[in-house]
């Protein structure tokens, strides 16, 4: 079945179940056109093309009667905007990553990623099966908006050093791009947060006005040069499990488009959401064999580094959870959630990825 005929079927079928006879449908389908915001430049081309492919497989599953155009950051409005356009409804939806709002309140960052939560499966199962969905619209209701799940970039790399990190000494005095809790963890352990766009990360790196930055993974990194001035490519982002991105729709907006219509949504947002850590999955090996060989120094961050920042998250979720009831109701949603997978993952998961790396070592070797 094409990808066409698949959301033309999901979107009768959602219709049908509803109980309304076939002429109906025809009815429902008026010409409709939005505009979706992105937070991405297109040079991010992974991340800004999942905005792309949900717009295109909207149109083709309504015979182009839903039309949506999408727009880069700063198109309408600045990247860091997005939700707020989406509140205002100067813009139908914008296609963000939650944890950007987390000036509005620290419960945004749970939408996206957060120090030694889920990975991206987990993620994916507790919004879809465990409730997260639900969870997180209950929160952005109150800036009129519900989100989707749209993406994600998997677990991230821990960033680029202009020089080692041998111990929790190492961090204290380092000023390092990287923004929202793992901010907070970097400055709970002596170190200077700072916030930069992408395009002013290089020029920072490169005068010694940052010691470190974390972007995104090979792919998306390698696109930006940071290898020639920050040779140290540390691993795992241990503050991205993995960076989910969300589709946000005015509330009243949806309300207001036919049925037909908010299945098609429904649809193509998953799609994005499977077809964006795919493409990520498919092209970060060969992105990081590259910058290997362009000079970048592959290293763990030291099980003492890993500890420390453990410890430090959960000193700042114990003081959140203290006075923010609506980061306590998710975050205790997500830890419940997080036990149960990993006894799952390190029963089968874990036993089996740790003995396929061992075969693949050796046929290096």
């Amino acid at each position: 079945m094409s990808r066409r005929q698949f959301l033309k079927t999901a979107a009768v079928g959602a219709v049908a179940s509803t109980g309304l006879a076939m002429p109906a449908i025809a009815q429902s389908t008026p010409p409709i056109k939005w505009r979706l915001t992105s937070s991405f430049p297109k040079s991010l081309d992974t991340i800004f093309g999942a905005a792309e492919l949900f717009a295109k497989n909207i149109a083709e599953a309504t015979d182009n009667n839903f039309q949506i155009q999408v727009f880069a950051a700063g198109e309408l409005v600045p990247g860091l905007q997005a939700a707020d356009a989406v509140t205002n409804r100067t813009v139908e939806m914008a296609h963000s990553a939650a944890y950007y709002y987390v000036g509005k309140d620290p419960t945004f960052a749970l939408g996206t990623a957060a120090p030694f939560l889920l990975n991206s499966r987990m993620q994916n199962a507790w919004r879809y099966y465990g409730g997260g969905i639900d969870l997180m619209n209950e929160f952005y209701a109150k800036y009129n908006f519900i989100g989707l799940p749209g993406g994600n970039t998997g677990s991230q790399m821990g960033g680029w050093f202009r020089k080692e990190i041998k111990t929790v000494d190492d961090l204290k005095g380092l000023k390092m791009r990287i923004a929202g809790f793992a901010g907070q963890v970097l400055a709970k352990l002596g170190g200077v947060p700072q916030q930069l766009a992408g395009g002013d990360i290089y020029p920072a790196l490169e005068k010694g006005t940052i010691d470190a930055a974390e972007w995104v993974g090979p792919y998306d990194d390698e696109k930006l040069g940071f290898v020639k001035v920050a040779p140290y490519y540390y691993y795992p982002g241990w503050w991205e499990g993995g960076a989910m991105l969300e589709f946000f729709i005015n509330k009243d907006a949806y309300a207001e488009l036919p049925k037909p219509y908010q299945a098609a949504v429904q649809s193509a947002a998953a799609m994005a959401n499977v077809h964006m850590q795919a493409k990520y999955d498919a092209v970060n090996p060969a992105a990081i064999k590259r910058l290997a060989a362009g000079g970048a120094q592959l290293k763990p961050f030291p099980s003492e580094v890993m500890e420390a920042c453990f410890k430090a998250s959960n000193e700042i979720y114990a003081e959140v959870n203290a006075k923010n009831p609506a980061f306590k109701k998710i975050y205790d949603s997500i830890t419940a959630f997080r036990g149960d997978q990993y006894l799952w993952f390190q029963i089968s998961e874990y036993t089996y990825d740790t003995f396929m790396m061992v075969q693949q070592r050796k046929r290096a070797i």
